[in-house]
């Protein structure tokens, strides 16, 4: 018989402290009692994989997750402005949030746009969808045929693959906080 080198006891405390769980409320979420929860964070009583796949349930996270999720190497979560690559160019500066992460499914930037300027005149065309909101301001969003000023306040959504382009109209800078999918960046 293969021993598991996991304490799954601790292991099972340090997930549940993690989601902010009581033992009394993952007990309640997974229908078992919070004696068994106890027992379990002891290393008192070993569950068969049923039992841990029910009490799993309750988080919720699937048993491949619980075996496989490192503590130890937790992801970075926070990330100071001098974080933050830019990866704009000229009078863009487009700050991209986690940009040393591996692997992304979303990318999200912190734009700004000095004064009359723009992200060029070829109009862009990406896979995925995009979104934003203007923090200060203004931009002129084109999007396929159509363009708009957006100011303070004011978003945007639409499909990547159309044809796009931002240009900041005014002596101000314009500020924005996107978020586009799969990542651009």
């Amino acid at each position: 018989m293969h021993t598991m080198s996991l304490d799954v006891g601790s292991h099972l405390k340090s997930v549940r402290q993690m989601y902010g769980l009581s033992q009394r409320e993952l007990a309640k979420r997974a229908g078992v009692t919070n004696g068994l929860i106890s027992l379990i964070e002891q290393n008192r009583v070993s569950p068969s994989v049923s039992s841990l796949k029910k009490v799993l349930d309750g988080i919720p996270m699937a048993l491949a997750d619980f075996f496989t999720l490192d503590l130890a190497a937790k992801p970075q979560v926070f990330f100071p402005r001098e974080e933050l690559l830019d990866i704009g160019s000229g009078a863009v500066e487009l700050r991209l949030v986690g940009g040393r992460l591996g692997k992304r499914s979303m990318s999200i930037l912190h734009e700004r746009y000095a004064g009359n300027a723009d992200t060029g005149e070829e109009m862009l065309t990406h896979v995925g969808e995009e979104g934003g909101v203007v923090v200060k301001g203004r931009i002129e969003l084109s999007v396929g045929g159509e363009s708009r000023i957006l100011g303070a306040g004011d978003g945007y959504y639409f499909k990547s693959s159309v044809p796009h382009r931002f240009r900041n109209p005014g002596r101000d800078e314009c500020e924005i906080v996107s978020a586009s999918s799969p990542p651009t960046f």
